[in-house]
């Protein structure tokens, strides 16, 4: 089992003065590693069908809608599912939030503890290129918490990768940007992309209510 996971957003409150309005992060889930390899091989298709440069990184805060749709109808028909949490900072209450190690670390339990029923001997690997809080706190979280006695093995292992370079971790950032662009009413498209994706949702939590 293979879990890819990125983020979109900052933990800061300053929200209208250069703070993001939500955190968003999503986890990608391949039970099948053979299959995981097959959408690997239809993102790099991809590239050639849509004539782009071979080492072109999809990240959907910088691609085009046409590039956005090609990509999530290209990938959608692959076995895979994920999970994806929203903090909605503007509701956030409590002092403890104004800093960043607890901000990170909360985000890192409520998404994993949603995820973790699903979890069965899983490498996790997440993008090196990322918040470096948000990883240092998803790596502590996984050592401590995930694998507990009582439970099977979870988690495997951890890995940092590159995104430029690991194609799953840019499906991630893909289903990340499609999970926050349906928290913007300001957008027309916003509903748009999740709804192409919705069948391989699980699960996405939206906190505080």
């Amino acid at each position: 089992m293979l879990v890819f996971v990125d983020e979109s957003g900052d933990s800061g409150l300053k929200i209208g003065e250069g703070s993001t309005s939500h955190f968003v992060v999503a986890l990608v889930v391949f039970e099948d590693n053979e299959e995981a390899e097959a959408a690997d091989q239809r993102i790099s298709l991809l590239r050639r069908e849509l004539r782009l440069h071979p080492g072109f990184e999809f990240h959907f805060n910088k691609c085009h809608p046409g590039i956005r749709k090609a990509f999530l109808n290209a990938i959608t028909p692959y076995n895979f599912f994920y999970f994806g949490i929203v903090i909605n900072k503007a509701k956030l209450y409590g002092e403890g939030f104004r800093y960043q190690e607890p901000f990170y670390k909360y985000v890192s339990s409520l998404v994993f503890e949603n995820a973790k029923p699903h979890l069965d001997d899983a490498t996790v690997i997440f993008d090196g290129s990322g918040s470096k809080g948000f990883r240092r706190q998803l790596e502590v979280y996984l050592k401590k918490r995930v694998n507990t006695p009582q439970a099977t093995r979870k988690i495997r292992k951890v890995k940092i990768q590159d995104s430029a370079r690991n194609n799953l971790i840019q499906l991630a950032d893909m289903i990340c940007g499609a999970i926050g662009r349906s928290t913007r009413k300001d957008k027309k498209d916003s509903q748009s992309y999740r709804k192409m994706i919705k069948a391989r949702e699980i699960y996405v939590q939206t906190w505080p209510k």
